[in-house]
C-alpha cells in the first residue's frame, strides 16, 4: 500500500488553500488532496457571495474573528500578486429604522475588539449621497469589505497546489478512516467504481458538508462532541439588469443577532450584476435549486431600504448549503480546527464547521492548519 505524508479531504477553497500552503511550507513531504466530484469546488465554495469580509460581527477572540481580519488581508495580498479578480469596494451595514441605530454602534464596539478600526458612521444624508438607491436612516461603512472572483482564486491556489508536488485525486470518494501503528488508512472509491486505498501519516479533514461524516470515521461522536453538521441553504435572486440599479457599495441590513445568518443582502458581482441573498434555512437533503415561490420573503426583506423595486424585478438565481455547527436555535458557534492528539489521533486534523468567513479566511486557516503538522 502507498504511503504518502500528507491527505487533505476536500477540495473546496480551505482544502485547495490548505494543500497550497503544506508543500510551500513542508516542501520535501508528499501530498495528496482527495475530492470526492470530478473538480474543486463544487460544493459550498462556488455557492456563496464572493464577499470579502471584514471581521465585523464574529465574537472576540473567536476564531472566525481573528481568522478573519488575519484572513482578508492575506487574501487582498493574493490576489494582487497572482492577479485574482477583485474589488475592494467597501459595504455599508444600514439602519432601516430609527430604532436599528444602537445596534451599529454595537457592532462597531464589537468590531473594533476584533482589530477593525476603519468602520466610520455616515449619516442618512450622507449615505443618500453615495447611494442614491437606498433608504435608510443612517450606515456602518466597511472601507475593507470585498468581492472576489473564487473560481479563479481557486484555480489558482489548485495551481501552486500542483506545482509544488501535490498530486489531486478527483472523483474518488472516502469511504473509510482507520488508524494503523501511527498512520491512517484512507479507503476509497474510483470513479470507475473500484476500490483503493492510501496510507498517510497526518489527516485533514477538509470535507465542508461532509466534514462531520469523515469524523465520524474516525470514531467521533459527533452528536455528543458537538461536531454534527446542521446544512443551511440559501437562496439567491438577482434583480433584472433592466432595472438600472447601479451601487457602488454592498449593502447589508442589520443581521440576525445569533448569527445564523447575515441577512438578506445586496451584493454585486464583479461584471456589474446585482443580486440579493442569501437566506438561510435549514434543510435534510442537498438540493441547490431555487423555489421561485420564495421570492415574496425577498421582497419583503428588501422593500423598506430598496422602496424603488416591484417584486416582478426579481428574478431566481442560485443557492448554496452552508456547513453549520449552529443548529435551528442554538447560539453562535465557532469554527472547530482542532488536532485530535487528545482523542488518541495524533495526525488528525478536523475542519468542521467551515462557514462563512471559511472563504475570507482560506489562506490563514491554511496558515493555522500547516502550523499544528509535525514530523
Amino acid at each position: 500500500m502507498e504511503h504518502v505524508d500528507v491527505i487533505v479531504i476536500g477540495a473546496g477553497v480551505v482544502g485547495l488553500a490548505v494543500a497550497a500552503e503544506v508543500t510551500s511550507r513542508l516542501p520535501d513531504r508528499q501530498v495528496v488532496l482527495v475530492e470526492r466530484h470530478g473538480q474543486f469546488g463544487q460544493e459550498t465554495s462556488s455557492r456563496n457571495s464572493e464577499v470579502i469580509h471584514a471581521g465585523i460581527y464574529y465574537p472576540q477572540n473567536s476564531l472566525k474573528a481573528r481568522l478573519c481580519v488575519e484572513g482578508k488581508e492575506l487574501l487582498y495580498d493574493f490576489c494582487r500578486k497572482h492577479g485574482v479578480p477583485h474589488n475592494r469596494l467597501g459595504k455599508l451595514v444600514i439602519a432601516i429604522k430609527d430604532e436599528d441605530l444602537p445596534y451599529l454602534h454595537t457592532l462597531q464596539e464589537n468590531a473594533r475588539a476584533n482589530g477593525v478600526e476603519d468602520l466610520c458612521f455616515l449619516s442618512e444624508s450622507e449615505v443618500k449621497n453615495i447611494e442614491p438607491h437606498i433608504a435608510c436612516k443612517g450606515a456602518l461603512l466597511s472601507p475593507s469589505t470585498g468581492i472576489i472572483d473564487t473560481h479563479s482564486l481557486m484555480k489558482k491556489l489548485e495551481w501552486q497546489a500542483l506545482q509544488g508536488g501535490t498530486m489531486a485525486v478527483y472523483g474518488h470518494n472516502v469511504k473509510g478512516v482507520s488508524p494503523q501503528g501511527d498512520c491512517y488508512v484512507v479507503e476509497f472509491t474510483n470513479p470507475d467504481g473500484s476500490s483503493g486505498a492510501v496510507k498517510c501519516s497526518w489527516l485533514i479533514n477538509c470535507a465542508g458538508l461532509n466534514s462531520d461524516y469523515i469524523a465520524t470515521l474516525l470514531g467521533i461522536d459527533v452528536e455528543k462532541e458537538g461536531y454534527k453538521i446542521h446544512p443551511c441553504k440559501g437562496e439567491y435572486f438577482t434583480i433584472r439588469s433592466g432595472k438600472g440599479l447601479v451601487t457602488n457599495h454592498l449593502i447589508y441590513p442589520p443581521p440576525d443577532k445569533k448569527l445564523k445568518s447575515l441577512g438578506i443582502h445586496l451584493t454585486r458581482n464583479l461584471d456589474g450584476g446585482v443580486r440579493l441573498g442569501p437566506s438561510a434555512f435549514y434543510v435534510d437533503e442537498i438540493d441547490y435549486s431555487v423555489d421561485e415561490n420564495n421570492v415574496g420573503d425577498f421582497y419583503d426583506a428588501v422593500k423598506d431600504y430598496l422602496p424603488f423595486l416591484n417584486i416582478e424585478d426579481l428574478e431566481p438565481d442560485m443557492a448554496g448549503i452552508r456547513p453549520k455547527l449552529q443548529g435551528p436555535g442554538d447560539p453562535f458557534r465557532d469554527f472547530i480546527i482542532r488536532h485530535e492528539n487528545k482523542r488518541g489521533l495524533r495526525g488528525v486534523i478536523n475542519l468542521v464547521g467551515i462557514d462563512s468567513p471559511g472563504l475570507t479566511c482560506c489562506l490563514s486557516i491554511a496558515r493555522m492548519v500547516v502550523n499544528l503538522i509535525s514530523f
